[in-house]
């Protein structure tokens, strides 16, 4: 009798792996057919990139590629945001968003291909410009998909939302697109689906996570107000900056002392200005803070335990007026609804094995697709490992480290990345939207 069932479980299982096997070399080969117009947009957005609510050539390119796909297209979409939409028979609408916009830092990677661009910031710096964070990667990955799905439609059924989101790096374009009409004007997704890019895993690795994915983030600039004054005279002064030490070292307590080792928490000091001489003692000094959590309860303390030690140390240091606390960005933690990831998840795995699919932390950056989830709309997250393996197996022996998102030296895998992506987004997409 054991041994029967033995028999006939080995064989379910046999079968269930060669149907597994088939579908994901499907897949394969479909991202296989179309990769090299991938690769080939990808090098381009990857030269051309734009700065934060600018995107508009990279907005154009993309809407030009959904409209030759066959796709309903509208530009313009709370600033340079972009919709595509396509629908294929009675099913449910699913939404597939990818970036648009590039970070103000000069490249370094030394790539064939990379960007050479320069451009004056919003507040008239010249800057280079980069796809540091792999938003080129996303959108090439995108339209691959889009490809897929138009020329497969015989696959599913429903209606494809295909939207293209400026402004992400400032947690500003996904609100904006709401508010725009993007969930009243268009078709109104039952789910919402991304990627992002991931170098703290391999390349072609898909990485998803049930629950918190990333961080709230909320951004403070708090103004130290003291007594200027000469520079030999101290006494005569009450010197802001003395007052910003200070308090740059009390916050750090914050998190050792006040958070639960268990829970996750960060307050970041980005920026301290004051100053414009040697021997003058300037009347203020400001602080640019970033101050993220994963849970809305950690969130709160934080906030007030911000606000009380400012406070206290500019009393200590007798401050002629109490601190200008200013909040100035915020994004809510981004959420992955546990029923949508359970299913993709599931999918991901039986077409592409547990090798590749794997679950990978939650991270303490922050970004705007939790605006969806707040506007109602269950969303996932996927991630995707961007790193050469020898580079991460090196990095996991105690050689050179990850190079981070956000890095001039970022430079993914990119053939292996891009054709994840895509595989990952059309076996998402086809499971959430299946052929009847």
């Amino acid at each position: 009798m054991h041994r029967l069932l033995f028999g006939i479980a080995s064989s379910s299982l046999l079968c269930l792996a060669s149907a597994a096997t088939h579908s994901a070399s499907t897949v394969t080969s479909e991202v296989d057919a179309i990769y090299a117009q991938t690769e080939s947009l990808y090098f381009d957005l990857h030269r051309n990139p734009e700065l934060s609510s600018h995107e508009t050539q990279t907005a154009a390119r993309l809407a030009a590629g959904l409209r030759e796909l066959g796709f309903d297209v509208t530009t313009g979409i709370g600033g340079t945001g972009v919709v595509g939409v396509l629908k294929n028979g009675n099913g449910p609408v699913i939404l597939l968003r990818t970036e648009l916009d590039a970070l103000p830092v000069e490249e370094k990677t030394g790539l064939p291909f990379a960007s050479k661009v320069r451009t004056k910031d919003d507040s008239g710096a010249d800057v280079g410009v980069m796809h540091a964070c792999g938003h080129d990667v996303h959108m090439a990955s995108w339209m691959g998909t889009a490809r897929i799905m138009a020329g497969t439609r015989n696959r599913w059924r429903g209606t494809l939302v295909l939207i293209g989101q400026p402004a992400e790096e400032t947690i500003s374009g996904a609100s904006r697109m709401i508010k725009d009409g993007l969930l009243t004007r268009f078709p109104r997704p039952q789910y919402a689906l991304a990627v992002h890019d991931d170098p703290r895993a391999p390349a072609g690795i898909v990485g998803t996570h049930s629950g918190p994915i990333l961080s709230n983030v909320d951004s403070l600039r708090v103004t130290l107000y003291g007594v200027g004054g000469h520079g030999a005279r101290p006494e005569a002064t009450i010197d802001p900056i003395v007052l910003a030490a200070r308090t740059i070292l009390a916050l750090q307590t914050i998190v050792s002392r006040e958070v639960s080792p268990f829970d996750s928490a960060v307050v970041t000091i980005g920026t301290l200005h004051a100053g414009t001489k040697n021997n003058i003692i300037p009347d203020q000094a400001t602080m640019a803070l970033s101050v993220r959590s994963l849970t809305d309860t950690t969130r709160q303390h934080l906030l007030k335990a911000i606000e009380r030690n400012v406070n206290a140390e500019a009393v200590a240091a007798g401050a002629p007026k109490p601190p200008l606390i200013e909040k100035y960005e915020s994004a809510n933690a981004l959420v992955n609804d546990p029923a949508l990831t359970q299913r993709v998840t599931a999918a991901l795995t039986r077409e592409l094995g547990t090798k590749q699919v794997q679950d990978i932390p939650p991270e303490m950056a922050s970004e705007d697709f939790s605006e969806f989830a707040a506007a109602g709309v269950p969303t996932l997250d996927l991630k995707i490992g961007a790193t050469e393996q020898s580079k991460f197996d090196a990095a996991m022996k105690g050689g050179p480290p990850l190079t981070a998102l956000h890095s001039p030296l970022f430079a993914p895998d990119w053939p292996k990345t891009i054709k994840a992506a895509i595989a990952a987004e059309v076996i998402g997409l086809r499971e959430l939207m299946p052929a009847k």
